[in-house]
């Protein structure tokens, strides 16, 4: 009777000790909550989207679009993306940035200019400690809908439908930037992320 009293108190405590453990370990991951931000690049209008995501459901923290005036000297028109994109860090503390990747079309001009306006949003996030993570337009709508080559109005409903908005947010710019956020956190916690490259 002694033995099995004893091996019942051990029993006892140690399953206790794994309930305990199980328990704390799943309040860590419920409460492991990703803040990503995500840009859609421009000079003439920077769209951003911040999203929290917990492995299990989305939740918009904000949105909005840095917008800079035609007919002002291009390099004041950076240094305002510059100010403005530290102001949206400062203010959202977000974890990770999401941006779409650069390429090339018919229009260098524009593609250069969209390129150096790219760079200070870098420099923002790099002099914040922000980890910067880059996604082609194919990425995005892969992880959107789930078809690389799917139409813009599609992707722009399933981003209202994931995060559970009334409408498409706009400008477009400010959509599309939802949709780079929503696309690293998918690729964060699956084998999709294998696609993403982290920019040094």
């Amino acid at each position: 009777m002694w033995l099995m009293l004893c091996f019942l108190k051990k029993f006892i405590l140690k399953n206790t000790f794994y309930i305990y453990l199980t328990k704390n370990l799943l309040n860590e991951i419920y409460w492991l909550v990703m803040r990503i931000l995500g840009i859609d690049p421009g000079y003439a209008i920077v769209g951003y989207g911040i999203v929290d995501y917990d492995n299990f459901r989305f939740k918009t923290v904000g949105y909005g679009a840095i917008t800079t005036k035609a007919g002002t000297p291009f390099c004041e028109r950076l240094a305002d993306i510059y100010n403005d994109m530290l102001s949206v860090i400062d203010k959202y503390k977000p974890e990770s940035l999401s941006i779409e990747k650069l390429y090339f079309n018919t229009n260098t001009t524009t593609a250069i200019e969209v390129a150096e306006a790219r760079g200070v949003i870098l420099l923002a996030a790099q002099s914040k400690g922000i980890k910067v993570y880059e996604y082609t337009p194919l990425q995005v709508k892969s992880s959107i809908t789930g078809y690389g080559k799917a139409e813009k109005h599609q992707v722009m409903e399933m981003v209202k439908s994931f995060l559970c908005l009334n409408s498409v947010p706009k400008p477009d710019d400010t959509a599309d930037a939802l949709a780079l956020a929503i696309c690293h956190a998918h690729s964060a916690g699956s084998t999709f992320g294998k696609l993403s490259k982290e920019v040094k």
